[in-house]
């Protein structure tokens, strides 16, 4: 296991792709953070993780990473090899990361010290690449396995809030057998759903995120559409009713006495679009404002709202937490993001920005506490 002196500088994997729909822009992320880092201090590994799961070696290249013409960018595009494979030893005495490629002899490419994930959405930041890590021994950036499965299943997340007395909307759950085996009757709980709190709903997958695969329905007769469509991300989908009001966001950030909460930001309403959905958010780069123009209360109340969800979860290191300030003038979550969007115009990064955090500090300052923290109970 490596170990630290004066001299080392710890060595950072960037890991970024991956399986889940939101891919391509934990590649744009990924070209963000790369950008970010301060290579005085730290040596950079990129690791990518093509849509199929195969762990690539990639090249360091952030102008690469980001979205060009409205295309997307892929960690295929940016593979050192097609079939080549890099492999984290399952070993908490061995840090060696080594890149194998068929009929070749595997190539030692060194120990690594804390890895960077900005994988979003299943299979990354759902707590699968964070065990994997616990096993291997190696300290990386953010919440912890239980708190990365709470934090990207909707329906848990909405439980433990509920729990702590933290103000949640009004929703409903169709798990996988219930639409596979009797559609009828999950329809009709929708309907029934519908009828007590109006429409429209919003169907979306209960694990998925960057508004991939969400649906505003406003007339039964578009609702097993939507739920199809919900269904192509996650099989287990979730209903909500619509909660009018502001879209708040409010950045929760570990510091050494504890987290922190960032000033709040506001998503404003975009008329081009029927809510703020995937193109919105990366496409057409909707403009949130920050800061969010509440009154002093009002933000002190979202961020102690904030740092509530932060600890009802049991998160490590960072956090956004999304809300909705009603008309009726009360917060409700909506959810926490365990690996938010670290993207040029993502609202994480500007929040702290404005709360005096730069963005190589905030980059830094991560990895510092994920170098320090252990890996295992805590």
């Amino acid at each position: 296991m490596s170990s630290q002196t004066s001299s080392h500088k710890p060595r950072v994997a960037v890991v970024f792709g991956g399986r889940s729909s939101e891919h391509a822009i934990s590649v744009v992320t990924a070209g963000a953070v790369l950008r970010a880092i301060d290579r005085e201090k730290y040596d950079v590994l990129p690791i990518g993780i093509t849509t199929d799961g195969r762990w690539a070696l990639t090249a360091d290249a952030p102008e690469r990473m980001a979205i060009a013409d409205r295309q997307l960018p892929t960690v295929a595009a940016l593979a050192e090899s097609t079939d080549g494979a890099v492999v984290l030893p399952v070993d908490p005495t061995n840090r060696e990361i080594v890149y194998s490629e068929p009929g070749s002899v595997p190539k030692a490419l060194g120990e690594v010290d804390v890895v960077f994930p900005v994988l979003h959405g299943p299979y990354g930041e759902d707590g699968t690449l964070q065990g994997l890590l616990e096993l291997s021994g190696i300290p990386y950036v953010g919440a912890g396995v239980l708190a990365s499965a709470v934090g990207q299943d909707k329906d848990y997340m909405k439980r433990v809030f509920a729990s702590f007395g933290l103000p949640v909307g009004p929703y409903e759950v169709i798990r996988p057998r219930e639409w596979d085996n009797d559609p009828a009757a999950a329809r009709k709980k929708i309907m029934d759903f519908a009828a007590e709190h109006g429409w429209p709903l919003f169907v979306k997958p209960a694990r998925a995120g960057s508004s991939m695969g969400i649906t505003k329905v406003n007339d039964p007769a578009d609702l097993d559409k939507a739920v199809e469509e919900a269904r192509q991300h996650d099989p287990k989908i979730l209903v909500e009713s619509l909660l009018s009001g502001r879209e708040i966001e409010c950045g929760v950030l570990e510091f050494e006495d504890g987290p922190r909460a960032s000033v709040p930001a506001e998503i404003p309403p975009v008329t081009a679009h029927d809510f703020y959905d995937f193109e919105a958010k990366y496409i057409d780069s909707a403009d949130g404002i920050v800061p969010a123009p509440l009154t002093a209360e009002q933000t002190a109340k979202v961020q102690e709202l904030a740092v509530a969800a932060f600890e009802a979860a049991s998160c490590e290191g960072l956090v956004r937490a999304d809300f909705f300030l009603q008309d009726n003038g009360e917060f409700v979550i909506n959810e926490i993001n365990t690996l938010p969007g670290f993207t040029p115009i993502s609202m994480y990064p500007r929040m702290w920005q404005e709360s005096g955090v730069s963005y190589p500090e905030l980059i830094d300052r991560l990895l510092q506490a994920a170098l320090t923290r252990s890996t295992g109970l805590r």
